[in-house]
């Protein structure tokens, strides 16, 4: 484990342990740390410490840690809340590096609990001591036999140990995962429960183990985003290292959506900005919890890709038909193409002798069952510039002549090629021995999908803003500075004119006109009856006024001065482009279909902000709105260079401090060659400015 981050190496090798807190009572928590210890025959040097017991396990107890021998390495803190903020305060005093806080009830219980996790952070760090917690169940090195948490499962024998190194904000799951792992034979490298991250966070607790040769691969097990600096600085070293990085995150609802202010906020929910973030850091999100297990080594085979990359295909080969078609159909659910071979490929499969029908699979039904077939036809797909995969699915002969069925598949995956097997029947002697070969196997139809689809759409790290997220949503601007704002960064904006309701005067462009009320307290104009469309000259004046009494009958309180004019424009559609500081991972930006419609469709695309050229075409072709505007089924075809470039340009708002949120609904795409133009903006600056 590399020093590079102060005291954190006496997180998984301390040379000495306190346990404080420690029961006597073998049906607590609080009493597994020193029993796993001894069992493991872990090195350190371990001292219980109980104020009220002289023994605790038959073994000599200290009442604090001012009374040990030494001070030691790590401090395990078991009691509650408010002795733990003590205790970490006696671990400042004495120079303890590395305080776990197993303890709950801190920010979790609300602000009393808040306040105390704030005191308990503060005396960690004025007195140098790293913090692993609160509510953290602690870490468990099982190539070392460090096992210094309170979760029971780590009582059980014979766990086997990998090259995956876990962390997890949920402390529950680390057991969960190291069991399910053995039922598979996969096992880890250390296990670690971050619990609040009050200081010491996943990310930096990952990266402190980079440069082990033994930790090969990481898993994550997220509730949310913390530290996201220090998580995309971590996956970015990984994988300069080779290194992948895999997660489970909870959280796909939208229960937030609807406290947002802007179109974009209610959007790009907490779960789609966590879903860009990761993506933007490498990271391979999963939405099965059997695929966390299954990624790692499928993974280790499939490249990263760059932005403006043509979108990868699969091949299939199988012996038993039904069965690749659950494949092939839950990856199509997750938008993964399965090819058929090509001419050429199909040329190759006839000389090797396999007879491939027209379609997507290469279905070598009984025949397959024979070595020789199987493995001719893995020989051919495999070397197919078409496939970026090639997904074998093996049917009864797994369970009833595993040595037979998986000889051609473990002799083409030897190496680095790309493939993956998915094995129909309940086989778990064929499953075993593919993962000890390090060959990608999957069980379900839905985790082979879900390791697949999240393996060929994992990204190249990219560099992403350094701007960090802010705590305030800033201030409001109203619609003509909003614009202002938008034309500095280089974002074409429809002409427009302030005017006075009281003293209408004729816009310097011709009509028919939108007119609008212009006030920064009017987010949704339209909902206070603020917007009156297709007015002509004559109608100005009226509208104005019509404009004035809406509003103060709907806002009370509310009274418009100006009004703002635009002409009407009519363009091959419409978009939305949002720009947000979003208060977990800071910059994003987001494409969406215009419109009024926009929220009730959800059709939209979000990336960590800036993007360049190459994602923000990307983005376009994942909004299936605005397909419509590459000239389907003969519409008429719509500027996507122009929407492109104004997608780069909203997302550079990241260079520009001050800009806390920009929404433009819609932003009109003309005809092609023609551009786009802003005719509705939101904007949010710094109280500052």
């Amino acid at each position: 484990m590399s020093d590079s981050i102060e005291g954190v190496s006496a997180l998984l090798a301390p040379r000495s342990i306190a346990l404080v807190g420690a029961s006597d009572d073998p049906r607590k928590a609080s009493s597994r740390p020193l029993a796993f210890l001894r069992e493991s025959g872990h090195p350190a040097a371990v001292y219980p410490v109980n104020a009220r017991r002289d023994r605790v396990a038959g073994e000599k107890a200290w009442p604090s840690l001012r009374d040990l021998p030494e001070v030691p390495d790590h401090a395990f803190v078991m009691t509650p809340a408010q002795a733990a903020v003590d205790t970490v305060h006696e671990c400042a005093e004495l120079g303890v590096p590395i305080a776990t806080v197993l303890s709950g009830g801190f920010a979790e219980e609300g602000p009393e609990g808040e306040k105390r996790q704030r005191e308990l952070l503060t005396v960690a760090r004025e007195g140098g001591v790293r913090l692993l917690g609160p509510s953290s169940l602690g870490v468990v090195d099982l190539r070392s036999g460090l096992r210094l948490t309170g979760n029971a499962v780590f009582a059980e024998p014979d766990l086997p140990v990998g090259g995956t190194f876990v962390a997890s904000q949920s402390g529950s799951m680390i057991g969960a995962l190291v069991s399910r792992g053995k039922a598979r034979g996969i096992g880890f490298a250390s296990v670690v429960s971050v619990g609040a991250e009050a200081d010491l966070g996943i990310g930096e607790i990952c990266a402190a183990t980079l440069d082990d040769p033994s930790v090969t691969d990481y898993l994550l097990f997220l509730e949310t985003i913390r530290h996201p600096q220090a998580l995309a600085d971590f996956a970015r070293a990984a994988a300069e290292r080779g290194k992948p990085v895999a997660a489970y995150k909870l959280g796909r609802s939208a229960a937030a959506a609807e406290l947002a202010r802007s179109h974009t906020g209610a959007l790009a929910g907490e779960d789609d900005v966590a879903s860009a973030f990761l993506a933007q850091c490498g990271i391979a999100r999963l939405d099965t919890l059997e695929a966390l297990f299954e990624a790692p080594a499928l993974l280790g085979r499939i490249p990263a890709r760059e932005p403006g990359r043509a979108a990868p295909s699969v091949g299939v080969v199988t012996t038993t038909g039904g069965g690749a078609a659950m494949v092939v159909d839950q990856l199509g659910v997750r938008g993964v193409q399965v090819a058929a071979p090509s001419a050429e490929t199909r040329e190759r499969l006839g000389a090797a002798g396999i007879s491939a029908a027209e379609g997507a699979l290469v279905d070598l039904t009984l025949a397959g069952t024979r070595p020789e077939v199987m493995s001719a036809a893995l020989d051919v797909m495999l070397s197919a510039p078409e496939f970026d995969l090639v997904v074998a699915v093996v049917g009864s002969s797994a369970r009833l002549n595993p040595e037979l069925a998986l000889q051609p598949v473990l002799e083409a995956a030897s190496g680095a090629a790309r493939l993956a097997t998915f094995l129909v029947p309940d086989a778990p002697q064929a499953l075993r021995r593919l993962t000890e070969a390090g060959v990608p196997s999957f069980r379900t139809p839905e985790s082979c999908a879900d390791a697949v689809a999240s393996a060929l759409a994992r990204r190249t790290p990219g560099a992403g803003s350094r701007r960090l997220p802010s705590g305030t949503d800033g201030r409001p601007v109203d619609e003509a500075a909003g614009y202002t704002e938008l034309a500095e960064a280089g974002l074409p904006v429809a002409p427009y004119a302030v005017i006075d309701p009281a003293a209408v005067e004729l816009p310097p462009f011709t009509g028919p006109y939108a007119v609008k009320a212009l006030d920064a307290r009017l987010a949704h104009k339209s909902d206070a009856g603020g917007v009156v469309l297709g007015v002509g000259a004559d109608g100005l004046k009226e509208a104005a006024a019509r404009i004035v009494r809406q509003v103060a009958e709907r806002r009370p309180g509310l009274s418009v001065d100006r009004v703002l004019v635009q002409p009407m424009i009519a363009g091959a559609g419409e978009a939305l482009v949002g720009y947000r500081v979003d208060p977990m991972v800071g910059p994003t930006v987001l494409l969406a279909a215009g419109g009024t419609l926009t929220e009730l469709y959800r059709d939209r695309s979000v990336r960590m902000a800036p993007v360049d050229e190459d994602t923000a075409q990307e983005m376009i072709d994942e909004v299936v709105a605005l397909r419509a505007l590459d000239g389907y089924r003969g519409a008429r075809r719509g500027d996507l260079t122009a929407l492109r470039d104004a997608v780069v340009a909203m997302s550079r708002l990241a260079d520009r401090p001050h800009v806390r949120e920009a929404e433009i609904n819609p932003l009109v795409v003309l005809p092609a060659g023609q551009g786009v133009l802003a005719v509705d903006a939101l904007v949010h600056l710094d109280d500052g400015n």
